[in-house]
């Protein structure tokens, strides 16, 4: 059975003005997902600056989560690391805390062969019970997860259940779908392909866009799902301006300026990452208002707030 079927928000990790994590906030933004629909939680993945996060706000954010979501919804923790062991250490907490999954992207930097990928993930869940989410993502990580070896793990490690496919390449992803069969839950890493990944038998998404708008990206999923593919097609395409807007830099630079102009007062990030480009934030903005225009439907969206910079909506 899946850790979950439908749109899991990758949430950003608010920050105060003196850089520290902003649990007041998180916890706003969470009782906004859960009552906009978003089926999971997915803490400190990349979305949430976990890379520059210290192990101990590493875990104590995956801990205040857990517990404010309090299993009203799945919560998965991101704990990959380069680092074999410090991705057990992460795992093995996430565990005991009660998160019901672990996100786990690809080593970066040192990277590693196909036959230390199947090391390193064996290793990490075998430390654990709970579901193990793998994470491909090669254009942030510089390796790529072959299809391959992704059928190797699902057969021989029990509690590898499902990947976050974000390599872009559809025909990847097909081939992964033809070796695995029904026993791997495959999730989009990337909004601009949640619908082409559901046509090949995908759970739903692991998505930034439901940052912005929650209640949006859970029903595109959940019309595909119900039969209702047109409405679910129209919605995606609808989407693709604005989507391609939250990446026009480095994730999550242009989500947290999206939140920001929102109202939403998520805060700064953390360095090397740097405030959105003002040309680039422009038309962010522009694309939202559009968006906002076009859905801003009851139990929709409550995209663009009248009490924010987008005000003309």
């Amino acid at each position: 059975m899946a850790i979950f079927t439908g749109a899991g928000v990758a949430i950003v990790t608010p920050m105060k003005e003196n850089g520290d994590v902003n649990f007041e906030k998180l916890g706003e933004i969470l009782e906004e997902q859960i009552q906009e629909g978003t089926d999971s939680i997915v803490i400190c993945g990349t979305t949430g600056e976990s890379s520059t996060l210290t192990h101990e706000e590493h875990l104590e954010t995956i801990k205040y989560t857990i517990d404010k979501v309090n299993k009203r919804i799945p919560v998965i923790a991101g704990t990959g690391s380069n680092c074999t062991e410090t991705a057990i250490y992460l795992s093995t907490e996430a565990e005991k805390y009660g998160a019901d999954g672990v996100l786990l992207v690809t080593p970066y930097y040192n990277k590693a062969t196909q036959k230390g990928l199947i090391e390193h993930y064996t290793k990490i869940a075998n430390s654990i019970k709970i579901p193990v989410i793998l994470y491909n993502v090669p254009s942030r990580t510089g390796i790529n997860i072959q299809p391959k070896t992704v059928a190797y793990l699902v057969e021989h490690v029990e509690n590898i259940v499902g990947i976050k496919e974000a390599s872009g390449d559809i025909a990847q992803v097909a081939e992964m779908a033809a070796l695995t069969r029904g026993k791997l839950d495959i999730y989009s890493g990337n909004d601009n392909q949640i619908v082409p990944l559901l046509s090949l038998g995908g759970k739903g998404v692991i998505s930034v866009l439901s940052n912005v708008a929650p209640r949006f990206t859970h029903d595109m999923v959940a019309k595909y799902l119900n039969g209702d593919i047109k409405e679910s097609c129209d919605m995606q395409l609808d989407a693709m301006p604005l989507i391609n807007a939250l990446f026009s830099e480095v994730n999550p630079i242009p989500v947290k300026a999206a939140m920001n102009l929102m109202g939403m007062e998520v805060g700064p990030l953390r360095s090397p990452l740097t405030e959105m480009e003002e040309a680039n934030k422009e038309k962010l903005k522009e694309e939202m208002v559009k968006f906002g225009r076009s859905w801003h439907k009851p139990n929709h969206i409550r995209f663009v707030k009248k009490d924010g910079n987008c005000e003309d909506l």
